[in-house]
């Protein structure tokens, strides 16, 4: 599922319940959204999110399981201000039992304290998930929520084009390099990829390259984004940029989308709901796509991840046991992963979703091919040392700033690198939070 931001109002509320103690109210679930106390009759769990489909799982489950009944509220994309209503209505202690929220974000509504730990409650479906994946909802092996779907990364192409042009698909980045110059070589006009500016896209590369942005060790915060690792990944897009070989649209923008359909531009590297993005906004080019393996690095077999989200449970959710269970069921229950699959396009996290026959339908617009199919595969290998930090609205603004820069020559990769550092640690220190 294509990652949704957190604002920076959001983040700085969610540091200011984190740092006065109020993540979660008085804890009596007393609030308008969460769940009612026991009263013997049917539990009763609301859960917020904005994913389309959503509501279809639920009248799945509650049409099955009469005992636990789940009343889901549609609420704006989270970045679009629905993480700002979930964490107002924590600190009124109103916050419903159960809400979507991206991996991307989660670190921010665990410093927040706003969530609750339901380890016990999820010990029998470990194993139902990647362990990487367990690392995005939660910390030193505590679970907050339940997986959803997760974003492995590959590369779309226009397959007629490189035919046409004889360019031998890259495996390796520094093929990619090759078929770049090819690329300009063939038609002047034509770029192989677009700069990747937009900062959790970007993210998606360095999660490849081994090159973490966020740590932590003895209850303290660790910041990476000016390690040699990173500085690495970002001298390589800088490199094709000064050799003139990629283009420089905005980041999902209507100019890019036409490129896409025109054909001056060829390739996408980029997560599994990019399938969407371009067959939605690329109309003129159905058919002509394809899609192959991410490069790789040399002497590496891992691909970077780049959105995904999970169910979180809320502090003051009174029937945490519950709604796990209804959490777990909808990751994982065949109908509500098929309902999923179909509705809002998601490549499941759980091991049994990823067995789903709808994953296996060919792609009219992708010439037929099962593109799901090649993610499937590559969801195996993403890097699993990965790990958000729990201010990402800020370092992510700071970052973006600068990599919208690039193609102005008014700042490079290294730069913002740089600028995100700086301005990730002063933003940790000064919100009291504890940093190596």
């Amino acid at each position: 599922m294509r990652r949704a931001r957190l604002t920076t109002a959001a983040v700085l509320a969610a540091l200011s319940l984190a740092l006065t103690g109020c993540g979660g109210g008085n804890g009596s679930g007393s609030g308008s959204g969460s769940a009612k106390a026991d009263t013997g009759g049917p539990a009763d769990i609301t859960f917020w999110g904005w994913a389309a489909g959503y509501e279809k799982s639920v009248a799945l489950w509650n049409k099955t399981h009469p005992d636990v009944h789940v009343k889901y509220e549609a609420i704006t994309n989270g970045g679009a201000g629905g993480y700002d209503k979930m964490l107002t209505a924590a600190k009124a202690g109103k916050a419903p039992c159960l809400a979507q929220v991206g991996y991307e974000t989660f670190s921010s509504f665990l410093a927040a304290g706003v969530l609750q730990d339901v380890s016990t409650y999820v010990k029998d479906g470990r194993s139902e998930f990647p362990d990487w994946v367990w690392g995005n909802v939660g910390v030193d092996g505590k679970a907050y929520g339940v997986p959803v779907d997760t974003a492995p990364m590959a590369m779309f192409y226009r397959a007629d084009l490189f035919k046409k042009a004889h360019i031998a698909l890259p495996k390796t980045w520094d093929e990619f390099t090759a078929a770049a110059a090819a690329v300009k070589a063939a038609d002047p006009a034509a770029r192989i990829m677009n700069l990747p500016t937009d900062p959790y896209l970007y993210a998606g590369f360095a999660w490849q390259g081994g090159a973490p942005w966020f740590g932590v060790k003895n209850d303290a915060w660790s910041v990476s984004f000016d390690s040699a690792a990173n500085r690495k990944v970002g001298d390589y897009w800088q490199g094709l940029y000064d050799k003139g070989l990629l283009a420089s649209y905005p980041a999902f923008d209507a100019a890019l989308y036409s490129a896409w359909s025109k054909g001056t531009v060829w390739a996408e590297v980029g997560p599994v709901w990019s399938a969407s993005l371009i067959r939605d906004n690329a109309s003129g080019s159905a058919g002509k796509w394809a899609v192959a393996p991410m490069p790789r690095w040399a002497g590496t077999d891992t691909v970077g991840n780049s959105g995904g989200s999970a169910t979180a449970v809320m502090k003051d959710c009174s029937h945490p046991k519950e709604a796990t269970e209804f959490a777990t069921w909808m990751s994982t229950d065949k109908e509500s992963v098929s309902n999923l699959i179909a509705s809002a396009a998601i490549l499941p996290a759980s091991k049994s979703g990823l067995t789903n026959p709808a994953l296996d339908a060919p792609q009219s617009y992708y010439g037929g091919q099962p593109v799901y199919q090649l993610f499937r595969t590559e969801s195996a290998k993403v890097n699993s040392g990965w790990m958000w930090g729990p201010i990402m609205s800020i370092s992510a603004t700071t970052l973006g700033d600068g990599l919208g820069k690039v193609h102005t020559k008014k700042a490079t990769y290294e730069n913002a690198l740089g600028n995100a550092q700086k301005d990730t640690l002063k933003a940790l220190k000064s919100q009291g939070f504890s940093v190596n």
